[in-house]
């Protein structure tokens, strides 16, 4: 039988009582307080949230506290945990709720594994009728995770809106910073803190792709990591029934206009019973044989508004982890760019960026699929033949800076992740139209070689060169995306890996090999070209040119870092 929600015996700083409420157990930590179980003079079992000291002292947790018992307050549905109690006049500042005896969503999967497809289907509609009970009192969750769903007897309850707000408000966020929780916050939120009942979707497809396949949707890694195959990657649905599959790509489509309402979702998952009838479900929420299963059910109709882990980042992380926390999970704060103009946000779709990881990563860098054919024909290389083309998995953070004082000179922020031996790789990056230029308008001509064909280096030994702008592009336009100020994190353009050593090179003097960009320079997603290399005019900066050593489209590592300063 699944089990409720953990508790812990309480601790000796922990309160005996809460106003009238006498205390029991923890329930939960987050980083804003604790969650207890606590009980009413009259024998009633509530939830307890209690905000930390520390917090209580900062104006901006006290607001976003008020505002989640405000918000509680304002929801009163058959899918939320439902306020019963709370002071916010002095220290210690509490919200007592109605407790929902039950696992959340996230323990179930933890327990039993994916959930099988109709029970999915069930639990989607139950979980979007949910969000749009909410919706319709103004109110969005921001934070649907399998955390934030406790499975009950009667059903399905959100629990924590801590950083819910109403839909006209101006969100409680620190400038640089979105609301939610990685692999679960949508990507408009991500890049531009656009907040809107499409997002509340978005989370609600991640969350069904967590229950459907019991993986992190958008797999494991830093959060960095996994913010970044939010925005430009694909979710994981891998093994799942083609329709649920469709349903959950269609919630976490990257244009939100795109997106199904939650009456859509319902409609389309076509459930003829109550999700409390299920079998599986009923084994979820410990039911016993003698628990009385729900009568014939008719949708409402409601009103429309563990994936391996890839290779690590060599950086420290450029993300802040924030507060707003509850009993059963995080809420982080992505510090993933400045915040930017909006110009251009008309509902027309998350652009794609080039150079982006398209799918979650692989277990290593190597994870390409065995026996896979390049475009160009050539085997990707996990045989040992050689590959056709390399594609990005996961942020890259090499940048190349110009040496003040030394025209021509420059170096990267980053060493290289492996070193050739005693090969000693020579290059060279010039204009075609005049090698004597100091920067960069038109064509490029780069040439490599190893200076030295170092025997201790394997035969055949394959390089590949990326040339990176300095900003994400937009595929849609070819320049920089408007009012986006991080850094590029995608891998750039590549050329197809070259061999610079072959099986009988011997001795000094390996011959040049020489590309041209753009010519010779491309993006590859999912083993496909993805995108043309844009002319160095449509971003003017600081260029960078890495050079890698492959084994397999997707496992290289860097060997040299160069670039070149791109005009108009």
């Amino acid at each position: 039988m699944a089990q409720s929600r953990p508790v812990e015996a309480l601790r000796p700083q922990d309160p005996t009582s809460i106003g009238a409420y006498a205390v029991l157990a923890r329930l939960g930590a987050g980083g804003m307080g604790q969650v207890y179980l606590g009980r009413s003079p009259g024998g009633r079992q509530v939830a307890l949230k209690v905000i930390r000291e520390d917090f209580a002292e900062s104006p901006e947790a006290l607001a976003r506290f008020r505002r989640e018992v405000e918000t509680v307050r304002a929801v009163r549905s058959a899918y939320t945990a439902n306020i019963i109690d709370a002071s916010l006049a002095a220290a210690p500042y509490w919200l007592a709720t109605e407790y929902v005896p039950g696992p959340t969503l996230a323990d179930a999967v933890r327990q039993h594994g994916a959930l099988p497809g109709d029970t999915c289907f069930r639990l989607f509609a139950a979980l979007a009728e949910a969000l749009a009970g909410v919706h319709e009192y103004g109110v969005l969750h921001r934070d649907l995770k399998p955390h934030n769903v406790i499975l009950s007897a009667v059903g399905p309850k959100l629990i924590d809106f801590g950083i819910a707000r109403a839909a006209e408000q101006t969100a409680l966020t620190r400038t640089g910073t979105a609301p939610g929780t990685p692999g679960y916050t949508a990507p408009e939120v991500i890049t531009r803190n656009a907040v809107a009942t499409a997002s509340d979707v978005f989370a609600l497809g991640a969350t069904m792709a967590a229950v459907a396949t019991g993986r992190p949707p958008y797999g494991e890694g830093s959060l960095e990591s996994v913010a970044y195959r939010v925005v430009h990657g694909e979710i994981d649905v891998q093994g799942v029934e083609p329709r649920l599959a469709g349903l959950i790509r269609d919630c976490v489509a990257g244009d939100p206009a795109q997106r199904p309402t939650p009456a859509q979702v319902i409609e389309r998952c076509a459930v003829t019973s109550a999700l409390v009838e299920d079998p599986f479900y009923r084994v979820l929420v410990g039911a016993g044989p003698g628990a009385v299963a729900g009568v014939g059910y008719v949708p409402t109709v409601v009103p429309g508004p563990a994936m391996p882990q890839a290779r690590q980042p060599r950086t420290k992380l450029w993300l802040a982890v924030g507060a707003a926390s509850v009993a059963a999970g995080v809420v982080a704060g992505l510090l993933i760019q400045k915040a930017g103009d909006t110009k251009g946000d008309s509902g027309e779709g998350k652009p794609a960026a080039i150079g982006a990881a398209a799918t979650p990563a692989p277990a290593t860098s190597g994870a390409a699929k065995p026996g896979a054919a390049s475009p160009s024909g050539d085997a990707d290389g996990t045989d040992g033949a050689e590959p056709g083309y390399i594609e990005a998995t996961n942020p890259n953070r090499d940048y190349w800076a110009p040496k003040e004082g030394s025209p021509g000179a420059g170096q990267c922020g980053l060493p290289a992740e492996e070193r050739p031996g005693q090969a000693q790789l020579q290059a060279s990056i010039v204009s075609a139209e005049d090698p004597s230029a100091r920067e960069m308008s038109g064509k490029v001509k780069i040439s490599v070689r190893f200076k030295y064909a170092d025997p201790a280096l394997p035969r055949p030994y394959y390089v590949s060169v990326s040339v990176k702008p300095p900003h994400e592009i937009d595929s849609r336009t070819g320049r920089p995306f408007e009012g986006l100020s991080q850094d590029n994190l995608g891998l750039g353009y590549s050329s197809k890996p070259v061999a610079l050593l072959k099986q009988d090179s011997k001795g000094f003097g390996a011959p040049w090999v020489e590309m041209t960009y753009p010519d010779d320079f491309r993006v590859f997603v999912n083993g496909k070209p993805y995108a043309p290399a844009i002319p160095v005019g449509n971003d003017p900066g600081n260029w960078t040119v890495l050079f890698h050593h492959v084994k397999s489209p997707k496992e290289y590592a860097s060997i040299d870092c160069r670039g070149f300063i791109g005009k108009q």
